[in-house]
């Protein structure tokens, strides 16, 4: 009898133990050991997609508390951050602990090899006095500028980590214009009531005089006109920065926590390499201007997964420099996996653009959801960019009740939202072409497979150049439940294949001055003559395969202006 007992004590044990093990390697995932180093590796992506490390960092920890960190929101705590990074610094990094609490803080400025460790309950508030924020020499919508310093701060650094369960706030309210529109009336009412100015209009409300004289003469966003930090410094209260910005660093990773009321973009990694972001929440307020969730610019091997989003702006946006700036730095943003992630409001879910004058290459996006997005997948530019966005992969996207458009083109991109856009009424001239130079934007090599839609006002609109039509893009597997179907408008070498469309309008596809075009399989209630239509002079080599049984030809209007021979039907 003793014998058994021990030997279940001894069982009991080896359970216990085995459970510990288990506990700690999985259920902990936020204090995995970052001394050693560890590389992602990526099978079935379409390109060669190589492996990502991630940060090392040296096995020291230091709490800001025991650097005179005070917390209840009230104290400033700047010099308590500051100490606790030079602290591990001094030892060659490690990781910083941000306790349960409320702390307020000014700038935080980063250091190679350095964990920002927020625990449950820990909420960072970013001081609401804009002195303690100087204006720097950064970059801003894609132009070389100057901008106050942002509340997070990091530029040449290696080996950064965001990890834990805490709340970053960027105090963005304090920085931001409104918009009447995007408010209720008593919300729009207090807001007046509470300070600042308004416009002319009595529309747009501003935190200061300063700012709105800045803002009416900035091209979007940014001052015209100043050369000098003086000349910045007379209008640094328009100056909101981003709230994340690392530049031209390695192996940053963003692992738990939430980022949330940014003055403009919430994170802007800039020219970094090796760039994971995963399980974060990226939240700002439906009316914040220029609210993006996390703009990625420049950067080379990236990986998004398993995050939600639900901000003011494009969710998950990748760029590469605006114009003349863009082109002269010449850094494209280049192997992204972007997987399983959630937005809900934004205005793109996955956008590309408008500022890609480095272009983008190399790019895959799966498993993704976009709920009440303004525009699912959004790609956006306009003369003068330049650049090159190609070979572009996206499979297994769900959608639901998208306000717009559900998958958007857009080579005339003006920076109105696609909601504002159809509000204004503005029309574009599509017929006028210029010259092909370094400032024409090139939209190319694009699969986009294995989508639902339930719900969008339109289905599929393609929107390229008349002297640079998008070129081969492929969209196949889809069910698109919308109240329109296909807008394709200068494209070229474009197939639609094995679509379930179901729509409100009599018109299903429409194309205009696009060739080398193919459809097949349609699944779609055929019964009306204009059911598909070919429009445009330059329109050609446009092949419509059967649907079932059906003949398209029967379906299809082909006006008097596009060549006899341009539309062909089997």
């Amino acid at each position: 009898m003793q014998k058994k007992k021990r030997c279940d004590a001894i069982v009991r044990n080896l359970i216990f133990v085995l459970f510990v093990v288990i506990f700690s390697t999985t259920g902990c995932a936020q204090n995995r050991d970052r001394t050693m180093a560890t590389v992602i590796e990526f099978d079935g992506i379409e390109f060669e997609m190589p492996a990502i490390a991630e940060p090392v960092i040296p096995d020291n920890s230091v709490n800001i508390k025991d650097f005179g960190a005070v917390e209840g929101g009230q104290v400033l705590n700047s010099k308590a951050f500051a100490d606790a990074i030079d602290a591990v610094s001094q030892k060659g990094g490690g990781r910083v602990v941000v306790p349960a609490g409320i702390w307020l803080t000014g700038p935080i400025i980063l250091k190679s090899n350095l964990e920002l460790y927020t625990e449950p309950g820990a909420l960072v508030i970013f001081s609401t006095d804009k002195d303690l924020y100087p204006v720097i020499e950064t970059s801003f919508e894609g132009l070389d500028t100057w901008r106050c310093i942002s509340p997070i701060y990091g530029k040449n650094v290696e080996n950064i980590a965001f990890t834990g369960h805490g709340v970053w706030d960027g105090s963005g309210d304090a920085w931001r214009f409104v918009k009447r529109g995007k408010l209720t009336a008593n919300q729009w009412k207090e807001l007046v009531a509470s300070g600042g100015v308004t416009n002319a209009k009595g529309d747009e409300w501003y935190p200061s005089e300063q700012f709105k004289k800045a803002h009416e003469t900035a091209n979007m966003n940014v001052p015209t006109g100043l050369s000098t930090r003086e000349e910045y410094e007379a209008v640094r209260d328009f100056l909101r920065p981003v709230m994340v910005s690392i530049q031209n660093s390695k192996r940053v990773l963003f692992d738990g926590p939430t980022f949330q009321n940014s003055p403009a973009w919430c994170i802007h990694p800039l020219m970094v390499e090796d760039l994971i972001v995963r399980n974060l929440t990226v939240r700002n307020p439906w009316y914040s201007q220029n609210g993006d969730g996390i703009d990625i610019e420049s950067c080379k091997n990236v990986l998004v997964e398993n995050c939600n989003f639900d901000v003011g702006d494009d969710a998950i946006c990748i760029k590469s420099g605006k114009d003349e700036d863009g082109r002269r730095r010449g850094v494209p943003c280049e192997n992204l996996v972007i997987r399983n992630n959630i937005v809900y409001h934004g205005h793109g879910g996955v956008t590309v653009g408008s500022e890609m004058s480095g272009g983008v290459r190399n790019m895959h996006v799966s498993g993704c959801t976009f709920i009440g997005t303004d525009v699912g997948l959004r790609f956006k530019s306009t003369r003068g960019r330049g650049g090159v966005v190609e070979d572009i992969f996206i499979s297994d996207i769900r959608m639901l009740n998208i306000p717009t458009i559900a998958i958007s083109f857009n080579l005339y991109y003006g920076g109105m939202s696609v909601s504002e856009l159809m509000a204004s009424g503005k029309i574009e001239d599509f017929t006028r072409k210029e010259p092909v130079t370094e400032e024409t934007p090139q939209f190319k090599n694009i699969s986009i497979k294995n989508v639902v839609v339930n719900g969008a006002l339109q289905a599929v609109v393609f929107q390229g150049l008349p002297e640079m039509p998008l070129e081969n893009v492929t969209i196949t597997d889809m069910l698109l439940v919308a109240g329109n179907g296909f807008s394709i408008i200068d494209a070229r070498g474009v197939t639609i294949e094995n679509i379930e469309l179901k729509t409100n309008n009599q018109t299903a596809v429409e194309f205009f001055n696009s060739r080398d075009v193919k459809i097949s399989g349609l699944s779609y209630p055929f019964q009306h003559t204009n059911t598909i239509t070919v429009n445009g002079e330059k329109s050609g080599n446009i092949l419509l395969l059967p649907a079932g049984n059906k003949n398209l030809k029967s379906f299809t209007s082909v006006g008097s202006e596009v060549p006899g021979d341009a539309v062909q039907f089997e």
